[in-house]
C-alpha cells in the first residue's frame, strides 16, 4: 500500500541562507507563489527573528500564498519565546499555520555551543514547545544534529517535546555526516518508538548535503518510516545544501514499489520552479545536475543517441514531459552518430538522397560540428544546400533556405557610462546589412542593434554568461532564452570574446525561430 510523504520545502529558508542568495519581498512572494503551484504540502516561508524584512516577508507570504488550505505556512524559531512569538505573529494569518522550533541534541552542540547541560536543554526544549502549544495548535521540533546525538538522550528529548505537544518531530543531518545505511537504522529505530508513544506524530527528516548523500539519506529515510521530507529546490542550502526536492520527488516518482509511497508534487511544475529560484538567486545549476541540469535530459553520444531513437526507455528513465520540459534534447555534436544525423535532416523533411550522398553529407556536418561544437537546424539547411551547390545542382527542395538565415560578420561594442552602443554587420543571402543602437548597457544595446537589422519580433527572457575555460583564452559560454509569438527557444554560443559569444547566441535564436516560422512552405 502507497503512503504519502509529507513535502515540506525550505528554500526560501534554509536555501536563502546561500551566501548572495538573499531575495526581496517581491521575490519570496513569487518563489511562494510557485511553490504553492507545485503543490508541496508546506512552505517555510523565513526566519522571522531574524530581521524586520524577513518577518514582514513570511507575513506576506502567510496572507496571500497561505490563504488556503491547501498548504502549510511556517518559519523557523530558536527555542525562545521572542523567537516564537515572531514566527507567530508572522505565520497567524495562514489558513494553517505552523511553529517550527529547532534546538541541538549533540554533545558538541550542548558542550560547545550553549554550555549548558543535558538536563537543562531538555528543559528548555519542553517549555519552548509548550509556550508554542498557547499560540498555535501545530508545532514541529527539531532536534538539531540529530546524526551525531547520543541515542538514548535522542529520544529522552523526542518524548518529552512530544509528551508537551510537539505534532512533528524532525531529525535533521545538520552537518551532512551521516550515511544511508546508518541514517536508515537511525529513522527506523524512532519510528518503531514514536509510533508506540503517539502515532499521530509526523516523522521528519532534514538532510545536509556535506559529503554528497542528502538524498540518499532522505529517501533511506523514508524506506524506514519517515513521514515528511524537508528539502529545497535545486539542491540549495548552507554550505554544501540540502536533499534536493526534485531529486526525492522523482526517485519516489520513478521507483514506488521501492518506496512503496507517493508525494502530492505536481511534477511538471519542477523545472518552472527551478528555473525561478535560480534566476531570482542567481544560483547557476550545475548543468550535469539531476532532474533541473541543463543536460540532464540531453543526449549527444552517437551511441545514445541511436538507442533512444529505436526506443526511449533505452537510456531515458524520466519521461522528460514529466519534469516539466518539451521533450528530450538530441545535442548534435561530432559526437553524433549518423543515425541521429539522419534522424534530425529527416525531422527537418530533408530526406531525398541516397546513402552516398548523405556520407558525403555526414562529412561535412563533422567538419562544421567539430568548429561549431554544437549543430543547429538551420546549420543542417545550409549544409544540405552547400552540398547541392557543389555538385551543380539547384535542388527544388532545399529553396535556397540559406537565403532566409542571419550570419554574424562583425561588430563593435562601446561601453560607457553614458550612451553604451553597439553596431553590427550581417549577412542575410548575398545581402550585408548594418545596423547600430544604444541601450543601458553593451549587451542591450549589442541586442537592440542585431534587432534592428532582423525582421523577428521576439523577446529576450533570460541571459546567462559563465567561463568553461581558464587562462588568457578562457571560452566563455553565453546561454539565452527568448521567446517568439508565444514560444520559448534557448540558443547557445562560445568564443573567447564575451560579445562575440553573446552575438552568436541571439543569431542562433533568431535562425531557430527561421527555421520554426518563417522558412517558405514546400
Amino acid at each position: 500500500m502507497s503512503r504519502k510523504i509529507w513535502v515540506f520545502d525550505t528554500t526560501l529558508r534554509d536555501g536563502e541562507q546561500v551566501p548572495g542568495a538573499k531575495l526581496n519581498l517581491y521575490e519570496k512572494l513569487e518563489v511562494a507563489k510557485q511553490l504553492k503551484k507545485l503543490q508541496v504540502d508546506m512552505i517555510e516561508a523565513g526566519f522571522p527573528s531574524s530581521s524586520t524584512g524577513d518577518f514582514n516577508a513570511v507575513k506576506e507570504i502567510a496572507k496571500k500564498v497561505g490563504n488556503s488550505d491547501d498548504v502549510i505556512i511556517t518559519a523557523l524559531a530558536r527555542a525562545a519565546n521572542t523567537d516564537i512569538d515572531a514566527v507567530y505573529h508572522s505565520v497567524k494569518y495562514a489558513e494553517n499555520p505552523l511553529i517550527h522550533i529547532v534546538l541541538g541534541t549533540s554533545d558538541i552542540h550542548l558542550e560547545k555551543k550553549f554550555g549548558k547541560s543535558k538536563n537543562q536543554i531538555l528543559d528548555i526544549g519542553v517549555d519552548a514547545v509548550k509556550y508554542a502549544k498557547t499560540l498555535l495548535p501545530d508545532v514541529q521540533y527539531s532536534t538539531e544534529d540529530a546524526s551525531r546525538s547520543d541515542f538514548e538522550y535522542l529520544w529522552e528529548t523526542i518524548e518529552a517535546v512530544v509528551n508537551a505537544g510537539a505534532t512533528i518531530i524532525n531529525i535533521p543531518d545538520t552537518v551532512g555526516f551521516a550515511e544511508p545505511e546508518e541514517f536508515g537504522e537511525l529513522i527506523f529505530k524512532i519510528n518503531d518508538r514514536l509510533k508506540n508513544l503517539n502515532d499521530q506524530v509526523l516523522l521528519s527528516v532534514h538532510c545536509h548535503n556535506d559529503l554528497g548523500m542528502a538524498t540518499a539519506n532522505t529517501l533511506a529515510a523514508i524506506k524506514n518510516g519517515a513521514d515528511k521530507v524537508e528539502c529545497t529546490i535545486n539542491g540549495i542550502g548552507e554550505r554544501a545544501g540540502n536533499a534536493s526536492l526534485e531529486e526525492v520527488v522523482m526517485a519516489i516518482h520513478t521507483r514506488p514499489k521501492i518506496y512503496q509511497a507517493h508525494t502530492n508534487v505536481n511534477t511538471r511544475e519542477i523545472m518552472n520552479t527551478s528555473r525561478m529560484v535560480s534566476g531570482f538567486m542567481g544560483l547557476d545549476v550545475q548543468v550535469n545536475k539531476a532532474i533541473t541540469g541543463e543536460n540532464a535530459f540531453a543526449h549527444s553520444s552517437g551511441i545514445h543517441q541511436d538507442g533512444l531513437i529505436k526506443s526511449r526507455d533505452t537510456y531515458e528513465i524520466i519521461n522528460p514531459i514529466d519534469v516539466g520540459l518539451d521533450d528530450m534534447e538530441l545535442v548534435l555534436t561530432a559526437r553524433s552518430g549518423r543515425h541521429a544525423v539522419k534522424n534530425a535532416f529527416e525531422k527537418l523533411g530533408m530526406d531525398q538522397f541516397t546513402n552516398s550522398e548523405f556520407e558525403e553529407i555526414f562529412t561535412d556536418f563533422l567538419e562544421l560540428a567539430d568548429a561549431k561544437k554544437e549543430v543547429y537546424n538551420h546549420d543542417l539547411y545550409v549544409i544540405i544546400e552547400n552540398y547541392f551547390k557543389k555538385h551543380i545542382r539547384n535542388d527544388q527542395d532545399t529553396n535556397h533556405y540559406s537565403n532566409n538565415f542571419y550570419e554574424l560578420i562583425d561588430l563593435q561594442v562601446i561601453s560607457n557610462t553614458k550612451f553604451p552602443s553597439a553596431s553590427v554587420e550581417l549577412k542575410k543571402a548575398d545581402q550585408i546589412i548594418k545596423g547600430s543602437a544604444v541601450g543601458s548597457g553593451p549587451i542591450d544595446a549589442l541586442y537592440s542593434a542585431i534587432m534592428d537589422v532582423c525582421d523577428v519580433d521576439m523577446k529576450l527572457v533570460q541571459y546567462d554568461i559563465r567561463s568553461v575555460s581558464r587562462g588568457r583564452e578562457a571560452l566563455g559560454k553565453v546561454k539565452i532564452q527568448v521567446e517568439f509569438q508565444g514560444e520559448t527557444y534557448i540558443a547557445k554560443a562560445s568564443d573567447t570574446d564575451i560579445l562575440k559569444a553573446s552575438a552568436y547566441a541571439y543569431v542562433n535564436a533568431i535562425n531557430n525561430i527561421v527555421v520554426d516560422h518563417l522558412l517558405p512552405i514546400k
